[in-house]
């Protein structure tokens, strides 16, 4: 998730409940500033290989292209590409047949996601579409967080389209098209989980900065690292889990406090981003998290 802010500007009044976005209600993107992976901080394993970051460029300049058409660009992927996606796949995969919630694991089926090839924006954009009235933009690269969550607002969440390095396959130090795809599509085909995360662009529209840093830690410990109980048991569908081996094993030690979802204790919770996380909230629905968010944005202009 993106760390920077921005203030916010004035907006006009909207419903809460437009959740019927039609195309035409799509703002044009405003200038953004995009991390490059030559001014990344963090230790990105192919900042030194010249190859890879060409590589990266290209597909950088296929999101751009989106912001001219409007229209997804696919992107024709190497073999290599195409190798480090099933490994990552293969192996999360397996773990998440233990560990992630049973209507996650129905969606990526629903969305064709499988451990054979890596799946395009395009498709993936089309099903959402049609399940949820959700959207998928590609972008170049990491975003400041108001400009990123604020399109949640108009029910499109902004992706990556590139992957990882293959040098390591099991991490990366930004979000990927494993993190997007593995992690946080597949959550959208939930209309629950869509008009929830729709609210949550509502309030980075409007919110002071120090609501704003309220809403990004609860993006952290839902959208990122949520877990959900169902059937007694408890489930995992945060993308920062359901993309991760090492977060999704850990997440189900004794490594973890696992807490039943506050919202009050959750907007001031801090966390660590660099490290496994210990502490973990337990919703217990979707219908509940929307409803709770839902108020919770309501009461932004009141303050």
């Amino acid at each position: 998730m993106p760390t920077e802010t921005a203030t916010a500007e004035t907006e006009p009044k909207f419903s809460l409940s437009n959740f019927e976005v039609k195309d035409e209600d799509l703002p044009e993107f405003r200038d953004m500033q995009f991390e490059k992976i030559n001014q990344l901080e963090l230790d990105h394993p192919g900042a030194s290989d010249q190859e890879y970051r060409t590589r990266r460029d290209h597909i950088a300049g296929l999101a751009k292209n989106f912001r001219e058409t409007h229209r997804i660009t696919d992107v024709e992927y190497t073999p290599e590409e195409q190798k480090v996606w099933q490994i990552v796949a293969t192996r999360l995969e397996e773990l998440q047949a233990k560990h992630a919630s049973s209507f996650y694991l129905d969606a990526k089926r629903k969305l064709g996601i499988s451990t054979e090839r890596i799946p395009q924006l395009s498709e993936m954009n089309k099903r959402l579409n049609e399940l949820c009235n959700f959207r998928l933009a590609p972008i170049e690269g990491l975003v400041e967080t108001r400009a990123f969550l604020s399109w949640l607002s108009y029910r499109t969440m902004l992706c990556t389209q590139y992957i990882r390095h293959p040098s390591r396959p099991e991490y990366t130090p930004e979000p990927d098209i494993v993190h997007e795809a593995i992690g946080h599509i597949p959550n959208f085909t939930n209309c629950d989980f869509a008009d929830f995360s729709q609210f949550i662009g509502h309030g980075a529209r409007i919110a002071t900065d120090e609501q704003l840093e309220e809403l990004g830690r609860l993006y952290w410990f839902t959208v990122e690292y949520g877990l959900v109980e169902e059937d007694g048991e408890l489930k995992a569908y945060g993308a920062g889990l359901l993309s991760s081996f090492g977060e999704l094993e850990n997440a189900f030690t004794n490594n973890v406090e696992r807490r039943p979802f506050d919202l009050e204790q959750v907007i001031n919770t801090t966390y660590d981003y660099s490290d496994m996380q210990p502490v973990l909230y337990v919703i217990p629905s979707y219908a509940y998290l929307k409803e709770t968010t839902r108020k919770y944005i309501e009461s932004f202009s009141k303050k």
